[in-house]
C-alpha cells in the first residue's frame, strides 16, 4: 500500500490537509496535526510519503496519535517512509516512536529546507523490536538545508545488518532532535551546535525511556 499525505499550514488559517492511503491527519487545534492510521501500516512493502509546507508567519505542530509499527509483510519484509519539509515560519514535528517488529526493516528519509525566519524542532524516536524482541532493521537519514545551503546531513543505522550491531552491547533505540535556528536543546543525550546555526542531540541505548 502508499500512502501520501499534504499538510500546509498558512497564517490566520486551520491547515489544509489532504490524504491517501492508510494514513490520514486530523486538526486537533488551530495549529496542530495529528497524524492517525486508517489501516495497519506499514507492513512489508508499504511506502508512506509525508509532506509539510509551513508559510511564512504560520505556524504547525505534527503529532501522531500512537507509536507506528512496522510489520514483515507477507511478500517482503521492507518497508519505507519519506518526509518532506518546506518550512519559512513554524514547524514542530514530534510524532510518537516507529517500533520495527522483529523481522523487518524499516527505513525513514527526511528532507528539510528552511527558509528565511522559518523555525524547527524535528524529533525522530525508534525502537528495534517490540516486547522480547531483538530482530528488526532500521535506516534513516536528514538531509536538511537552509536558505538553499547545506545545514545537515545524518544517518543512523540500527538493529541487525546495521554497521554497529552486534549481540552483546549494540545500541536497539535511538532518539534525534534537530533545532534551527536554536543552538541549544534540552534534548536526550549529546547536543552538537551546528556550524551554520541550529543543533542536533542524539542518544542511543537498548529501550526507550
Amino acid at each position: 500500500m502508499h500512502s501520501d499525505v499534504l499538510i500546509v499550514a498558512r497564517p490566520g488559517r486551520l491547515p489544509s490537509i489532504e490524504c491517501a492511503g492508510g494514513v490520514a491527519a486530523r486538526i486537533t487545534e488551530p495549529d496542530t496535526v495529528h497524524l492517525v492510521s486508517t489501516a495497519a501500516t506499514p507492513l512489508g512493502g508499504d511506502t508512506i510519503a509525508v509532506r509539510v509546507i509551513v508559510e511564512a508567519d504560520a505556524r504547525l505542530r505534527v503529532r501522531s496519535a500512537a507509536a507506528t509499527v512496522a510489520l514483515p509483510g507477507r511478500t517482503s519484509t521492507e518497508s519505507t517512509a519519506h518526509w518532506q519539509l518546506d518550512v519559512a515560519g513554524e514547524l514542530d514535528v514530534d510524532p510518537e516512536p516507529t517500533v520495527v517488529a522483529g523481522g523487518s526493516r524499516h527505513t525513514t528519509s527526511t528532507r528539510l529546507s528552511v527558509e528565511g525566519s522559518g523555525r524547527v524542532r524535528l524529533r525522530e524516536r525508534v525502537q528495534i523490536g517490540r516486547t522480547g524482541e531483538r530482530q528488526g532493521f532500521w535506516s534513516g537519514s536528514l538531509h536538511a538545508d537552509a536558505d538553499g545551503l547545506p545545514l545537515l546531513r545524518h544517518r543512523v543505522e540500527l538493529g541487525a545488518d546495521s554497521a554497529t550491531h552486534d549481540i552483546i552491547g549494540a545500541p536497539l533505540a535511538s532518539v534525534s532532535e534537530l533545532r534551527y535556528p536554536d543552538v541549544e536543546s534540552d534534548g536526550l543525550g549529546t547536543v552538537l551546535e551546528l556550524a551554520d546555526g541550529g543543533c542536533l542531540a542524539t542518544w542511543q541505548g537498548d529501550r526507550l525511556r
